[in-house]
C-alpha cells in the first residue's frame, strides 16, 4: 500500500471509535470544529508525502514491498540516512512552526528502532518486527500511551491498593492473547490516530517484585477496539474567536491528548510485545537504541520551533522599530544562540554516530540528551521575550474581525505601527500573543517540560550513566602534579 493521502487518512478514521470531549461522545470527527483544523493540518502532512518535488525528500522505497514509504519510517545504516530523515522529519516540523509535536514521525522512529531488535523483546520480537513493518507499509498514525494515572504520587503504581489501583494491568490470560483494565495517560495525537501502542515510560521503572509484573507489558491495538474509550481534554481551540486569524496556532495545531480507559480489552497474542517480563520493561529503550531515534526527532522538531520563535521576534521588532535598543539586541541574541546551540548539537549527533543493532547506525546521545534538559529553558524563556516585546500591544491586540466591523476605520487608524499597517500588526501580534500567550502556547510550554519524561528523574538517569571515573582521576591527577611542582594554590 505505502504512502497515505490525506483524503485516505481521514477516512479510515470513521471507524466507530469511543472518542469523549466535553461530556459528549463524538460522531463526525472531521466535522467536529474541536478536532478538524487539527486533523486538517494532519491530512496536510500526509499530502506532503505526495507533493511534486517531495516524493524523494519525503519517502524511502520500501525493503519489503518496493512500495513507497515514509522516510520516518527509515532504519538509518549511514550517515546519510540519519540526515535524510532529520531534512524529512525537518520539513513535516516546519509546516507546523514545530508545534504539532506530536506528528507521526515520533512514533515511526521509535517502532524503527524497536523493529531493528526484535531480539531484547524475547518471545515477543517477533510481533514486535511485524508490527513494525505493518505500521510501515500501510502508513498507520499510531499514538502511545506510557504513563499512569497520577493517584498517589508517594507510592510506586505496584502499590496502590483497592479503588487507588488504576493503572492498565494484564489481569488475566485467555487462549487467545491477554486482557488488560486500568487507565493510560496521554496519548497525545490519539483522536487522530489509527493505532494505539503502550509501552513503557523510561523516567519511571517498576521494582523487580511480583506485584509489578501485571503492569510489564507492552502491546498495540487499534483505536477503534471494543472495551477501549479515549477522554480528551477540553480543546485549546477558541470556537466562539470573531476571526480565524484571531488563534492561527490553536486553531490548526491542537493535537489533543487523550486518558485510555481498557474496560476488559483483550489484546491478542500476536499484538503483544512484552509481558510480566520486569527487566525487559525496564531496559527496552537502552537495549534497541530505540530513543536516540527519538530524541533525533524531537530535536529536530525543537530546532523548526526555535527557529520559528526567532522570526515571529524578529518580525514584532520590526514593526514597533524596538530593534534599536541594545536590551532588546540582547534577548534577540538569546533567541539566535538558542537555535545554533540546538542546530549544533543535532549536527553533533549525526557527524558522532555509534553501532546500532543489525547493522544500523543510531545517533550520538550525548548531544541529543543536552537540547531535552536545555530547551524546556529555551522555550519558556522565548515566550517570555516575545511577551516582553510585544508588551501592552499584546493586551491590546483587538480580533482581526475589527477592521471589518463598525469601528473599523478606528482600528486603521489606531493600531497600525511605524513597521507595518494596521491589518499587518493585527495580524502579527494575533500570532505572536496564541505563541507566547493562549492557552495554546501554556499548553505548548507544559508539553515542552514534560513530553520527554520526567526531567528530575531522568537527570539521575543521566548523571548514573554518564562514565565519571576518569574525569575525577583528572582533577586528583592536576592536584598531585601542582603538589608536585610546588605550586602554591592563590
Amino acid at each position: 500500500m505505502g504512502i497515505r493521502t490525506g483524503a485516505e487518512l481521514i477516512a479510515g478514521l470513521d471507524d466507530g471509535r469511543e472518542l469523549y470531549i466535553d461530556g459528549e461522545r463524538v460522531g463526525d470527527l472531521a466535522g467536529d470544529p474541536r478536532f478538524a483544523g487539527g486533523l486538517r493540518t494532519l491530512a496536510e502532512l500526509y499530502d506532503m508525502q505526495h507533493a511534486d518535488g517531495l516524493v524523494d525528500e519525503m519517502t524511502y522505497v520500501s525493503p519489503s514491498s518496493g512500495d513507497r514509504v515514509g522516510l520516518s519510517f527509515i532504519q538509518p545504516r549511514s550517515r546519510e540516512d540519519l540526515v535524510r530523515r532529520r531534512v524529512m522529519v525537518k520539513r513535516w516540523h516546519d509546516h507546523t512552526f514545530g508545534m504539532y509535536g506530536r506528528a507521526p514521525d515520533f512514533m515511526n522512529a521509535m517502532l524503527s528502532g524497536f523493529g531493528a531488535c526484535p531480539g531484547a523483546f524475547g518471545e515477543f520480537g517477533e510481533n514486535v518486527r511485524r508490527y513494525y513493518e505493518l505500521v510501515r507499509e500501510n502508513d498507520l498514525v499510531t499514538t502511545h500511551s506510557l504513563t499512569n494515572p497520577q493517584v498517589d504520587r508517594s507510592k510506586d503504581v505496584s502499590e496502590q491498593k483497592g479503588p487507588m489501583d488504576l493503572a492498565a494491568k494484564a489481569v488475566r490470560e485467555t487462549d487467545s492473547g491477554i486482557v488488560i483494565r486500568g487507565a493510560r495517560m496521554l496519548a497525545t495525537l490519539g483522536a487522530f490516530s489509527d493505532e494505539l501502542v503502550v509501552m513503557p515510560a523510561p523516567s519511571y521503572p517498576l521494582p523487580d517484585t511480583g506485584q509489578a509484573k501485571p503492569y510489564a507489558i507492552g502491546f498495540a491495538v487499534p483505536v477503534a477496539t471494543p472495551g477501549m474509550r479515549l477522554i480528551c481534554r477540553p480543546a485549546v481551540v477558541h470556537r466562539e474567536a470573531g476571526s480565524a486569524l484571531d488563534f492561527p496556532l490553536s486553531s490548526r495545531l491542537d493535537e489533543t491528548d487523550c486518558m485510555v480507559v481498557f474496560d476488559d480489552v483483550e489484546v491478542p497474542w500476536e499484538r503483544v510485545f512484552l509481558y510480566r517480563d520486569v527487566d525487559a520493561f525496564n531496559s527496552i529503550y537502552p537495549r534497541t537504541g530505540a530513543g536516540a531515534g527519538m530524541a533525533h526527532q524531537f530535536v529536530t522538531k525543537n530546532l523548526a520551533k526555535a527557529e520559528f520563535m526567532m522570526a515571529l521576534a524578529f518580525t514584532l521588532v520590526r514593526t514597533t522599530r524596538i530593534d534599536v535598543h541594545q536590551h532588546i539586541q540582547g534577548m534577540l541574541a538569546e533567541l539566535i544562540n538558542y537555535v545554533e546551540v540546538v542546530r549544533s548539537c543535532l549536527m553533533a549527533s549525526e557527524a558522532e554516530p555509534r553501532d546500532g543493532p543489525d547493522g544500523t547506525l543510531l545517533p550520538a546521545m550525548g548531544p541529543l540528551d543536552a537540547v531535552r534538559f536545555l530547551y524546556p529553558q529555551m522555550f519558556r524563556r522565548s515566550c517570555e521575550i516575545v511577551q516582553t516585546m510585544g508588551a501592552g500591544g499584546l493586551v491590546m491586540v483587538p480580533s482581526f474581525a475589527e477592521l471589518d466591523g463598525p469601528v473599523g476605520a478606528d482600528i486603521e487608524t489606531y493600531y497600525q505601527a511605524a513597521g507595518a499597517d494596521s491589518r499587518a500588526r493585527i495580524k502579527l501580534f494575533r500570532l505572536a500573543y496564541d505563541a507566547a500567550m493562549s492557552s495554546f502556547s501554556g499548553r505548548q510550554q507544559l508539553y515542552e517540560r514534560y513530553f520527554a519524561g520526567d526531567l528530575v528523574r531522568a537527570a539521575g538517569f543521566l548523571y548514573e550513566r554518564t562514565e565519571k571515573e576518569r574525569h575525577i582521576e583528572r582533577i586528583w591527577r592536576i592536584l598531585d602534579e601542582l603538589e608536585a611542582g610546588g605550586q602554591t594554590a592563590v
